[in-house]
């Protein structure tokens, strides 16, 4: 199910995100996705693999990808 809210200056998107097993995964890709130009808000749940991001304007998948990476994790698409 893709979840994606657009509201004036605003747009939130949940992905999916392989390998999080623990607060610290939670906390190393929540830190790598808010270094994104226009990212208010993340939240990275371990035990479903949902990361919910909340931005001024919809994200670029690939700079998320990219963040997620950085983090040692992998994106596997839209939640």
């Amino acid at each position: 199910m893709s979840a994606q809210t657009d509201t004036p200056g605003s747009a939130t998107a949940v992905y999916q995100v392989s390998g999080m097993s623990c607060g610290h995964c939670e906390g190393s890709v929540s830190g790598e996705i808010s270094q994104l130009p226009g990212v208010s808000s993340v939240k990275a749940v371990a035990s479903t693999g949902e990361v919910t991001v909340v931005s001024a304007a919809p994200l670029d998948e690939e700079a998320v990808r990219a963040a997620v990476d950085e983090a040692g994790f992998e994106l596997t698409g839209r939640a």
